[in-house]
């Protein structure tokens, strides 16, 4: 069996690509958003309770190997997955999508985190578009005198920015549409992370375009482990690993 700890739109890909091999995928979802796209093959939904548990789960339901194909911001399922599949001796491979480039005409602030994000906005703009997520929102609940579009998947649990209006919205999002947003609020100010992909890259074209400053939080270092940047590099790599496991070989 291959393990995918999902999430994201890559890991979706992948599942269904081992599914149409015939190869046994099972995708682990944290389970924090109420209505997730899921993939072909089998679902699990919650953790593990960390390293420990999860390589015992491993062990026990005979993981043939891993793919952490998570989030570019889910820093302790990455870490966790680093220890279990060490301890447990299982192939760990990492699915991380390329981070955004910046293009020319670009107004970029880099942040080392949320909280520096944060406290650059006062001086970057008052009227802001952060779309860094619902988790760790409360980085910038004591941020005075600005005003904040907050956009979510998924409602946010508080301490929200005293000044704010909340859009529930899931993507791919479109360059008209993100034009639109911004003209209607008037926002001076895009804040985000630096996740990734095309379905969200529509924002830094419309900030491009608008001239607006952008705050792009950088990732957070990952565990060193094998890591590919595409799906098909992924299904290779899981697609040799299940065949030499049915054939009773080594990977």
């Amino acid at each position: 069996m291959i393990l995918i700890l999902g999430g994201t739109g890559e890991a979706r890909q992948l599942a269904d690509d081992l599914d149409r091999q015939g190869v046994d995928v099972l995708t682990s979802l944290a389970g924090r958003v109420s209505r997730p796209r899921l993939p072909r093959g089998r679902v699990r939904l919650g953790g593990f309770g960390g390293p420990a548990a999860l390589a015992g789960w491993l062990q026990e339901h005979a993981v043939t190997a891993v793919v952490d194909a998570t989030h570019p911001f889910a820093e302790r399922i990455s870490a966790s997955a680093a220890r279990a599949c060490a301890s447990a001796g299982v192939a760990l491979l990492r699915l991380d999508r390329p981070g955004f480039r910046q293009q020319p005409g670009d107004r970029w602030i880099r942040a080392g985190g949320l909280g520096q994000a944060a406290a650059l906005v006062p001086s970057a703009g008052r009227r802001v578009l952060l779309t860094t997520g619902r988790q760790g929102l409360s980085a910038f609940a004591g941020v005075a005198d600005c005003w904040f579009l907050v956009r979510c998947v998924e409602p946010p649990e508080p301490p929200l920015p005293r000044q704010h209006e909340l859009r529930l919205e899931r993507g791919p999002y479109t360059l008209p549409g993100e034009l639109a947003l911004i003209d209607r609020h008037r926002i001076d100010l895009l804040v985000t992370k630096d996740s990734g992909g095309a379905m969200t890259e529509p924002k830094l074209e419309a900030a491009r375009r608008r001239g607006l400053p952008v705050i792009v939080v950088d990732r957070p270092p990952r565990p060193e482990v094998p890591t590919v940047t595409t799906v098909a590099e992924a299904l290779s790599w899981a697609s040799r690993r299940a065949g030499a496991a049915a054939a009773g070989s080594c990977p």
